[in-house]
């Protein structure tokens, strides 16, 4: 079975799941779903058994979850997605209404991504045609690599305080015209555009390093004609890519909707979760995996295309370029980052984060509360530092988990490969949104949704390391000479795997803590009165034009936290691509 195929066919089973999870969703709840639409329509209305019988038949919620799922299956295929528990009208005509939106945002955003990832890749494209690129030198920034890791909530959140409560250039709330689709498109679009741009910049090194580019130069060819030949020798290799950008910007579409007050899909899926409104968060979910999967299918199409039909199954992958040491400036980012990180919240844990004084909200900076206090009057600083415990302790658990799971599907390397394939189709906030409905919003549903889509990347890692070690020479001379399984096993493939991977885990801890920050921010993961970081910054936004310490002090951590991440993964990476640039001999003797 081709590769393709078996992409394909794990994507169709992702999509597969979703919808059936989807429309389960009154029966996973795990509540009486008559229960909820009377309380979705009334809270206080008695519940007697006489109007909860009524509301059964009516929407058919008596039977089981197979009829269930079969009912809604019918529906959708009718075009029909059921009745508004809250509202009595039809969910799809404002689906529709509300997906319109979102396509126009997303549109704007993706244009402004493709615009940051130009400029993000110009100076390597200019230096490569010219022939000034230095070898061993890094393709992207320090920046790309930093607007790459910052999530869209947290963008938007700066974005907002700076462009439209300091600077008052833009209307920070609401879509009544098109200066109010400017700063979420910049949000959704900056983070997008730092990823597209930095993977491209990594990419064109390599192509300019071909002997072709020699060639081309020594003839007389122009620098331009030379880089946009390069172009399109790279844009193969990351057309994927701009498909697991869409996937990203349905998902990014939620938080920024849900920030800048903008009526599209994803705070309509919000407002759904939150009103206990099934029907309407069905549909809101149901749009936003079919828009993230059919971006996921028009990118591959067009890199099909692109390649031609010679080399259609072919991978063309570029080879990374060979990174040089880093200096003592980048080997200093991360440990200021983390000094910072740290100072902070041991400050922060000898103050009190719960206290309320109402007589002191909102008030600023001072010797007794040296960040201001929040919107009760609680010390931000306290709340920071508190807030740290919360969300990089629940991000180290996650990693855990995704560590553990990883180590026992990473010996199936089809079942690692499906799986990897099925998390690229659903962005985290999706998952957290299903958990949301079925178990309700908390810290514990967070943790299960951020840990569905961070497993198997880390299995797709331990199946390419249990291949890798599994075809070494040495261990069929062990099997040779009559070693059991087990022994191999405990002695050679597991100390082979465990390393890698470990460190591999602790490299995601970062990000998996700000996708966990922005489900707080989202009323999806933990509750008040917890300091979470995301839940912090969620709570002090109504309040940043009177209080933007409030706000920029929970910002400002995740996005030390963010600058953390970068760098230390940037430092991660340059070993193993010098070894890479070694001979065979050289490498095995590191």
């Amino acid at each position: 079975m081709g590769r393709g195929l078996q992409a394909g066919i794990a994507r169709l089973s992702a999509l597969a799941l979703v919808l059936a999870v989807v429309g389960l969703l009154p029966w996973l709840s795990g509540r009486d779903p008559a229960l909820a639409l009377l309380r979705a329509r009334s809270a206080e209305q008695e519940p007697t058994e006489e109007a909860l019988r009524a509301i059964r038949e009516e929407h058919g919620l008596g039977e089981g979850p197979a009829a269930l799922l079969g009912g809604w299956f019918t529906g959708l295929l009718r075009g029909d997605l059921g009745t508004s528990w809250v509202s009595g009208g039809p969910v799809l005509p404002g689906v529709l209404d509300a997906m319109a939106v979102s396509l126009a945002l997303m549109g704007a955003a993706f244009a402004v991504a493709l615009a940051v990832a130009a400029l993000v890749c110009a100076p390597v494209l200019v230096r490569g045609a010219r022939g000034t690129l230095r070898p061993g030198g890094s393709g992207s920034g320090a920046l790309a690599a930093m607007l790459a890791a910052l999530p869209e909530f947290l963008v938007g959140v700066v974005l907002m305080v700076a462009l439209a409560v300091w600077l008052g250039w833009l209307p920070p709330y609401g879509w009544r015209g098109p200066e109010h689709m400017v700063l979420p498109a910049l949000a959704m679009g900056v983070p997008a555009g730092g990823l597209l741009g930095r993977l491209a910049a990594d990419a064109l090194p390599a192509v300019f390093a071909e002997r072709w580019a020699g060639l081309w130069a020594a003839s007389g060819c122009s620098p331009a004609r030379i880089a946009g030949a390069a172009l399109r020798r790279a844009v193969p290799a990351l057309v994927p890519q701009l498909g697991m950008v869409a996937v990203g910007l349905t998902g990014g579409a939620v938080a920024v909707e849900t920030v800048f007050s903008v009526p599209g899909i994803g705070r309509t899926a919000i407002g759904a979760a939150e009103a206990r409104d099934l029907p309407l968060l069905q549909g809101s979910v149901l749009a936003l995996v079919l828009l993230g999967a059919a971006a996921g299918t028009a990118a591959q199409a067009l890199r099909a295309l692109l390649l031609g039909p010679g080399l259609r199954d072919a991978a063309l992958a570029l080879p990374p370029p060979p990174s040089a040491p880093p200096g003592p400036l980048r080997r200093a980012v991360p440990v200021v980052c983390a000094a910072v990180l740290v100072a902070a919240t041991a400050w922060g844990l000898t103050r009190d984060a719960l206290t309320v004084d109402t007589g002191l909200r909102l008030a600023g900076p001072s010797w007794a509360h040296p960040l201001g206090t929040d919107a009760v009057g609680r010390d931000v600083l306290a709340r920071v530092g508190h807030g740290a415990v919360s969300t990089i302790g629940t991000a180290a658990l996650v990693c855990l988990l995704s560590l553990l799971i990883a180590l026992v599907v990473g010996f199936r390397p089809t079942l690692a490969a499906g799986a990897s394939e099925a998390a690229n189709a659903v962005p985290p906030v999706i998952a957290a949104i299903l958990v949301a409905a079925a178990t309700g919003p908390g810290q514990a549903g967070a943790l299960a949704a951020v840990a569905l889509v961070s497993w198997p990347p880390l299995a797709a890692h331990a199946a390419a390391l249990v291949q890798e070690t599994r075809a070494a020479a040495y261990l069929s001379a062990q099997r040779a000479f009559g070693a059991t399984p087990v022994w191999i096993l405990t002695r050679h493939t597991l100390p082979a795997v465990i390393g890698p991977l470990s460190r591999h885990a602790v490299l995601r801890l970062p990000g998996i803590a700000l996708a966990l920050a922005s489900l707080g921010f989202l009323g999806l993961g933990a509750q008040p009165p917890s300091a979470e970081w995301g839940l912090s910054l969620s709570e002090s936004l109504p309040y940043v034009e009177r209080a933007p310490s409030a706000v920029l002090a929970p910002a400002g951590m995740l996005m030390m936290l963010a600058a953390f991440a970068v760098s230390l993964s940037t430092l991660a990476d340059v070993p193993r691509t010098v070894s890479r640039a070694r001979p065979p001999g050289d490498r095995a003797a590191a």
